[in-house]
């Protein structure tokens, strides 16, 4: 089985490392695949793969973000342009396929961060063309995991969907705590996997000392810095356009 780490984050956004130590990181923990998912910027990810490609690694980079909608957070993985921010998660999910990408539910119905809750994820699933491809089931974090049980029951009972895990780490050493399981080792392996619903979430839950590594500069970043990086962003390429 191959193991997929499908939400990471760099210090391009929030996170604490650079894209190029993520991938270091994901070799030495004996990761097939990750996707770098910095909230509302795609520069990481491509970052990450250019990093791979160059140092010969095994680690297979998906390009992705981690985008903000108006009902929570949704992963958009195997994309190649960035998903605007802040509009419908019903417009958010069809604009991700229409790039040909897969949306996938991070840290699903959590109250701990801004998360897709069950009346939407019951919206989407109502439509073929607004479902979502994939649901996190396990992630390391308390804010990850304060509603998994229910969010399994959600899945098995209502969405149907690829059940996933990450280790939604914002620095290196965290990288690969949680993973996807996958029939293969290739990223194209992985999204047939997706497609198919044929992948398991895995791995541990972080412990109290991880939660607090990094926290206090990690918090700065994800509060004041990183928004303010993605409102300035919004604001030039509107400026360009206009």
């Amino acid at each position: 089985m191959g193991r997929a780490d499908l939400q990471l984050h760099s210090d391009l956004g929030d996170g604490l490392s650079p894209p190029e130590a993520i991938v270091d990181a994901a070799e030495r923990s004996g990761l097939d695949v990750i996707a770098l998912t910095d909230h509302d910027d795609i520069r990481g990810s491509f970052q990450a793969r250019d990093a791979a490609a160059r140092s010969g690694s095994d680690v297979a980079v998906i390009t992705g973000m981690e985008v903000t909608t108006r009902s929570g957070h949704l992963l958009a993985l195997f994309i190649e342009d960035e998903v605007p921010m802040l509009r419908p998660i019903a417009e958010t999910v069809q604009l991700i396929h229409q790039l040909g990408g897969l949306a996938v539910v991070p840290h699903p119905l959590s109250y701990l961060t801004f998360s897709v809750g069950e009346r939407v994820l019951r919206e989407l699933a109502a439509r073929p063309e607004t479902q979502v491809d994939g649901i996190e089931l396990r992630n390391p974090s308390y804010a990850g995991r304060v509603r998994a049980t229910r969010a399994e029951w959600l899945n098995e009972h209502v969405l149907h969907v690829a059940a996933t895990g990450s280790s939604d780490a914002h620095h290196a050493s965290l990288v690969g705590s949680a993973w996807t399981e996958f029939d293969g080792t290739a990223a194209a392996d992985l999204r047939r996997a997706i497609e198919a619903r044929a992948t398991r979430p895995a791995g541990r839950r972080w412990t109290l000392k991880e939660h607090l590594d990094g926290a206090v500069r990690q918090q700065y970043r994800a509060m004041l810095h990183d928004p303010a990086k993605r409102v300035w962003r919004r604001y030039v390429r509107g400026g360009t356009k206009g």
